[in-house]
């Protein structure tokens, strides 16, 4: 295995690192140089445990090997092909092996190379579906408060994270928001799905009177909210939403980015749920974080109608240069391998009871004010601090990482993602950090 050098300061300048304080960082840089399993290692030798499979995306742990063989074996084979008017045989069978995996009735995949292009894909599907369809005036979106979907600009206009936003408007026009989910009041320290929280799927309708249905043309959700403080749907909420765009006629977008393959116990949110949508986007554990990819599984009904045109027609004018890339496919097939042989879906709803359990042990805690749980996905909710002074969910995020976990804030909130192979032990680690570092804070 080559070893990793240490940047120099000169080379630390040339890189400008995303979502971070660059300076701070180069000041004190957090480096890693390996991984394994549920561990990085670190530049200094330390073992890490992750508590959020990279950035919510290797599922199936670290160093799989037969992922890195099939990658591999891709690039020795087939380096690059373009998706534009030919490709490859893997790109097929990486289709069809998701849409092997998605709800019923969801048989066609459209290749992106990220979380971000795959919303705005799906952005662009949803307006042309309903130009295909003649209906030219559905060009407006609803998002939602709290959502994340990605930085792309259609992603981030029907976002509804404030601080996401606020350097980069105005946004793209005809878009709307749904309120969040979350309550303290309502629905603190629920376990799953909340009780509290259906109605609010009605706000969809009052959106529909100021609007006119007829001008909308999809409505994209999280199923679970991820990096807006991870919101389980209240029970009925998402049936309920499905309702409402089926008697407005309005698509409905699930951005499974986070909750994609695996996190919840089953291949996607929808299946898990019992609700399915009309297109879904993915990403990240579509290939264990080990090579870029994204993807929008789209629904009969959506194919369909651009498969009504003559056959000589380009149906939909849209792709990237790297749209089912051979090494991103190869990654794909041999992840979905994986997940399969390996029973990681099967494992990860098994060890779910296990971590909800762990997860609300931190009830009581100083300073603790909410703990919410779904699948393997976890967020604890701490006090503010006043304004100006460093949240409490930042300083205990960098203390858990001095004493060797690696867990991510949000808001107020400390968000757990790890691994859907984490074992018991490493359950009891985590959350035993976790309350040490949450007992020293003042």
């Amino acid at each position: 295995m080559t070893v990793m050098s240490i940047p120099n300061q000169s080379e630390m300048e040339s890189y400008w690192l995303p979502f971070t304080a660059n300076r701070q960082f180069k000041a004190n840089p957090r480096l890693f140089v390996g991984a394994d399993g549920m561990y990085y290692t670190a530049a200094d030798g330390r073992r890490i445990l992750d508590g959020m499979a990279g950035l919510w995306c290797v599922n199936a742990g670290h160093n799989q090997r037969p992922i890195v063989e099939a990658i591999k074996k891709a690039a020795e084979q087939l380096d690059y092909v373009s998706s534009f008017q030919m490709a490859h045989p893997l790109a097929f069978e990486a289709a069809s092996r998701i849409a092997g995996i998605a709800p019923a009735g969801m048989d066609h995949v459209f290749f992106a190379n990220s979380g971000s292009e795959a919303v705005d894909t799906a952005l662009k599907i949803a307006r042309a579906y309903f130009r295909v369809k003649g209906e030219v005036g559905r060009t407006r979106f609803i998002g939602r408060a709290k959502g994340y979907h990605g930085m792309g600009w259609g992603g981030l206009s029907v976002a509804g994270i404030g601080r996401h936003r606020k350097d980069f408007g105005p946004l793209l026009p005809e878009t709307d928001h749904l309120p969040h989910t979350l309550s303290l009041e309502h629905a603190a320290f629920s376990r799953g799905q909340p009780a509290w929280g259906a109605h609010l799927a009605d706000e969809l309708e009052v959106l529909t009177q100021i609007h006119d249905p007829s001008s909308i043309a999809a409505v994209i959700i999280e199923p679970v909210t991820g990096s807006g403080g991870v919101l389980p749907p209240p029970q009925g909420y998402l049936e309920r939403l499905r309702a409402i765009c089926d008697r407005h006629g309005i698509l409905l977008i699930f951005d499974e980015v986070i909750t994609g393959f695996g996190r919840l116990g089953a291949p996607f949110a929808a299946t898990a749920f019992g609700v399915t949508p009309d297109l879904i986007t993915c990403a990240k554990g579509m290939t264990n974080g080990a090579v870029p990819m994204g993807g929008v599984i789209a629904g009969d009904k959506v194919w369909n109608a651009f498969m009504a045109g003559p056959e000589s027609m380009i149906e939909l004018f849209h792709g990237y240069t790297y749209s089912g890339h051979p090494l991103a496919c190869a990654a794909s097939i041999a992840t979905l391998d994986v997940y399969r042989d390996q029973g990681i879906f099967e494992r990860a709803a098994k060890t779910a009871p296990l971590w909800e359990e762990a997860a609300h042990s931190l009830k009581g805690l100083p300073n603790v004010v909410d703990i919410r749980n779904i699948g393997l996905l976890a967020a604890v909710e701490l006090a503010p601090r006043p304004a100006g002074g460093v949240a409490r969910s930042i300083e205990a995020a960098n203390l858990c990482f001095d004493a060797g976990v690696l867990v991510r804030s949000a808001g107020d909130a400390l968000v757990l993602s790890p691994p859907l192979i984490i074992s018991q032990a490493e359950i009891d680690y985590l959350f035993t950090t976790i309350t040490r570092v949450l007992t020293s804070l003042s």
